[in-house]
């Protein structure tokens, strides 16, 4: 910590020097026996994340029977399950294999920048996801109505401009503050919580607007999931056939474990324990819904969606006598 005389010192190298390292990634571990089993585990889990989301988008561009709403919202989820990871992941590899713990200031700018954008707007599109399912499980009748191509693309585009502003809000009240040269970050990214609670200067207001924040981008989005599942729920309960309810349930079945999964973990990160000597298990359980759920995405859509996985099954036959 820089005492009060140094602040504007601080503040001056910050701003003039930001090719230099000012920050160092604690990373997962700090055993070097440990980093080639961290580097081969985290570089597969990132190509199997990529490759399957692709895969994901593919099938649902090329099969003219996924043209549909729900299928449209799901490519924009792999789409950004792919940003999401690629915005942590590789620049951990890279520090793993230089045996680096730094990352300059700008770099962790960008990191803060585009990591709230993605996961929130993960959390958007779950929400908007659910609200596709309300529609069509309980208004049937209206669902081409209600969910025409317009509105869809309406949602998606106004979530990314909202986020957009609301990340910048952020940015902009995280570059007000200083920070002590080569400081510590408790993570293997630059997680806006963690650098509030490393720097040097008053963070009331980046405070205030991270609660605020939290409060608008996760609770609003969870209560309208909930609503949406507990106007489904009460939909199947009138249904008289169990062929019908089935039918119906199989459609947000996917979707719901997804939502489980992103929400589990990340209540699991949330409700983790703030002591200084567990940030480990912090960063840890971070890896959970950083990578591991953008990974196992494509293959709950995949394995427990018959459509999904009938388009990829064409979308790899015909992949299959091109290479050959």
């Amino acid at each position: 910590m820089l005492p009060p005389s140094s602040k504007v010192h601080s503040s001056m190298e910050v701003e003039n020097h930001t090719g230099e390292s000012q920050f160092l990634l604690l990373g997962l571990s700090d055993d070097p026996e440990l980093q080639p089993l961290i580097f081969g585990l985290f570089l597969s889990m990132y190509t199997v994340t990529v490759l399957g989301n692709m895969l994901i988008m593919s099938a649902t561009i090329s099969a003219s029977h996924l043209h549909t709403p729900m299928y449209f919202f799901l490519c924009n989820l792999s789409f950004v399950d792919i940003c999401f990871v690629s915005t942590t992941v590789p620049k951990m590899l890279v520090n793993i294999q230089a045996h680096s713990k730094d990352i300059t200031y700008i770099e962790c700018l960008i990191q803060v920048y585009f990591f709230i954008i993605f996961i929130a707007m993960d959390n958007f599109l779950l929400t908007i996801m659910a609200y596709d399912r309300f529609v069509a499980i309980c208004h049937p009748l209206q669902y081409t109505v209600v969910m025409n191509p317009r509105l869809c693309v309406f949602l998606v585009l106004m979530s990314w401009c909202f986020l957009s502003w609301v990340s910048l809000l952020h940015l902009l009240l995280l570059m007000r503050l200083t920070f002590s040269t080569g400081t510590e970050i408790p993570h293997f990214f630059c997680e806006l919580a963690q650098l509030l609670k490393v720097a040097s200067s008053d963070t009331f207001i980046n405070d205030i607007t991270l609660y605020v924040a939290t409060a608008l981008l996760g609770l609003f989005p969870a209560a309208g999931i909930l609503f949406s599942y507990s106007q489904i729920f009460s939909s199947l309960m009138r249904m008289s056939s169990a062929v019908s309810k089935y039918r119906a349930f199989s459609t947000c079945s996917s979707h719901l474990s997804v939502v489980s999964l992103f929400y589990g973990t990340g209540l699991g990160v949330y409700f983790s324990p703030a002591m200084p000597q567990s940030y480990m298990r912090s960063s840890t359980a971070s890896v959970m819904y950083t990578v591991v759920t953008p990974m196992l995405n494509p293959f709950i859509y995949s394995l427990r969606n018959k459509d999904v996985k009938g388009a990829l099954g064409q979308l790899l036959s015909r992949a299959v006598p091109c290479v050959w």
